[in-house]
């Protein structure tokens, strides 16, 4: 399919300005050319932008589409179909909102994406973690009710969200049978969290035995280990024994965003989820302990970007919106326009979020060769990005070159 688009003020991401030099030609998916050098000729379909401003898809760095509902007593009773349909349908409403590459950070969606590839489905470029790893008791320890002592210390469990390994041994196993499943990256707990019912927010998890044989095992696949982590001792460890992007981080200090620099590490701030849960919670039946523990996170979840900024730590662009509350999604632009630049913000998902995905010159980019993955908006994004989150905003959704319904 041959695409042309006129008339559009293009997002120059490394100048980050808008430019306006002419028609955008995609071809087979992506960018043949822009201007003086685009292919122009016959097209499949030719927009009039008329004006609109044209950014690259956005990229979401933290989803969980396995997380498919906020009820989680109902998450613990579906069949593989119920989640096949609610995971497909909130894959095609995050593309319809114009994101249109996710990390996802935690859980089984070898089939969602199978069906996507087939075109059974319509969702966005998916990038993976597969299951997370947890110690026994840990965030990731998403079994319910009372369970058989062990039989031994190398005994783990498994669902479709994790896998419970305890010990570095385990945990290398672990990790090698999410590699040899075809997980893009890792992703391992060291803190507690605020969904999971038995794990104080400030408990540390795994230790740094345990971490650095997950890095280990990433490394030796040429990827990365990502860690959920709130308090900052949790981040410290983390980063100081291999991990790369700290999830979260809103217990953050000022030595913990110190190391998470030192080291190279990027923090992916996931601030409008705690806003959804805080408005969404109670609604959905959330435990009071559950609620307490959201209202600690998302009282200190500005501040911990403002300490992140000043030790000069890079930033990716998250949600980690569940269920019903993915709907929010865009929210995150306007959470972050409080503290941040329209510019800090748009390198962030574009440039850094780029990055994780091991994508960079093939999205966050409207340039020749990449994918045409592309968002029409009447938002001037560097003026007023928090406008981005309105319901009206997004004019279309082009992804690989085709116009999402």
């Amino acid at each position: 399919m041959r695409l042309v688009i006129r008339n559009a003020r293009r997002l120059d991401v490394e100048k980050m300005e808008f430019v306006e030099d002419g028609p955008l030609v995609a071809e087979d998916g992506r960018i043949a050319g822009i201007g003086e050098n685009a292919p122009i000729g016959a097209a499949d379909l030719e927009i009039d932008a008329k004006g609109s401003f044209m950014l690259p898809g956005f990229i979401d760095a933290h989803v969980h589409f396995r997380l498919a509902t906020l009820d989680f007593a109902r998450l613990q009773r579906w069949s593989e179909v119920e989640y096949g349909i609610v995971m497909a349908r909130l894959a095609k409403e995050t593309l319809q909102r114009g994101f249109t590459t996710v990390r996802d950070i935690g859980g089984d969606v070898e089939g969602l994406m199978r069906a996507i590839k087939a075109g059974m489905a319509e969702g966005p470029r998916i990038f993976r973690a597969g299951r997370m790893l947890s110690q026994t008791g840990g965030h990731g320890d998403a079994e319910s009710g009372p369970r058989p002592v062990p039989t031994c210390a190398c005994e783990m469990r498994h669902t479709a969200f994790g896998i419970v390994a305890d010990g570095p041994d385990a945990v290398r196993k672990a990790a090698r049978h999410n590699l040899r499943d075809g997980s893009d990256f890792l992703k391992i707990h060291v803190s507690g969290g605020v969904a999971s019912p038995a794990d104080p927010l400030e408990s540390i998890q795994y230790t740094a035995a345990e971490i650095t044989a997950a890095c280990e095992e990433a490394r030796h696949r040429q990827t990365y280990v990502a860690a959920h982590a709130y308090s900052a001792e949790s981040i410290t460890m983390a980063v100081e024994n291999g991990v790369h992007t700290i999830e979260h981080s809103n217990m953050i200090d000022a030595g913990a965003a110190a190391a998470v620099a030192r080291h190279g590490a990027v923090m992916v701030p996931t601030l409008s989820t705690y806003e959804a849960m805080d408005l969404l919670g109670r609604k959905m039946g959330f435990p009071a302990a559950n609620l307490a523990k959201n209202s600690k996170v998302l009282e200190a979840g500005l501040k911990s970007l403002e300490i992140a900024r000043d030790a000069k730590v890079t930033l990716g662009f998250g949600t980690d919106l569940i269920g019903e509350s993915q709907a929010r999604q865009r929210r995150e632009f306007a959470i972050r326009a409080e503290v941040e630049t329209p510019k800090e913000i748009l390198r962030s998902l574009y440039v850094v979020n780029a990055k994780l995905c091991k994508l960079e010159g093939q999205i966050g980019t409207l340039t020749p060769g990449a994918a045409a993955d592309i968002v029409l908006t009447k938002v001037n994004p560097l003026e007023n990005i928090a406008a981005l989150g309105a319901d009206d905003a997004i004019e279309g959704v082009i992804q690989a070159g085709r116009p999402v319904s």
